[in-house]
């Protein structure tokens, strides 16, 4: 059944916010993040203190699609206030790996014994610390901070060999949090 569907999301104190071309920038201080917004038929209108996405006529669908982006939009302003923080660690049983940025590129030596160095890459807008076999990767862009946490465990993936036996890796040990979770 096709409803009215209209969702609103306070914008924070000192921050701007501009919709064009399907783009929202919110900006306060010296941050700035932006993201996609594409749904079709749905309205996004930005006041003065609150963004407003609606449809005259939506099903289930649409409001689904709303509410995902509305939980973006609160990502990016807990962006703007504080960085997302995660936090790896490289697990080995034999080889000791070393770890190493190289621009925006990790680079990952020794693992398992290989004699040529795996790469992970580094999204810009994220900061990547090495302290001995920990890492923490921070960045104000959550999206930016997990692909770059994924693209890391990816790139010690073990294959064609028993998980249970190889455990080698660099892991997620500590994902981002909110405030209240």
């Amino acid at each position: 059944m096709k409803r009215k569907i209209s969702e609103k999301i306070e914008i924070p104190q000192g921050a701007q916010c501009s919709f064009e071309n399907n783009i929202l920038k919110c900006k306060k201080d010296s941050v700035e993040l932006s993201r996609k917004i594409e749904i079709p038929g749905v309205k996004i209108k930005i006041g003065e203190k609150e963004i407003t996405l609606e449809i005259e006529a939506g099903n289930r669908d649409k409001f689904k699609q709303i509410m995902a982006n509305m939980a973006h939009i609160k990502n990016i302003f807990y962006g703007l206030e504080r960085k997302f923080v995660y936090k790896m660690q490289a697990c080995n049983v034999h080889f000791p790996m070393t770890l190493k940025v190289d621009k925006n590129k990790l680079l990952i030596n020794n693992f398992l014994g290989e004699k040529q160095s795996r790469k992970a890459e580094i999204i810009p807008g994220v900061n990547v610390e090495i302290k001995g076999q920990d890492l923490t990767i921070s960045s104000h862009d959550k999206e930016a901070a997990g692909q770059t946490a994924a693209n890391i465990e990816k790139a010690t993936k073990v294959r064609y060999k028993d998980r249970r036996i190889f455990q080698d890796g660099i892991y997620i040990v500590e994902k981002a949090k909110e405030e209240g979770k």
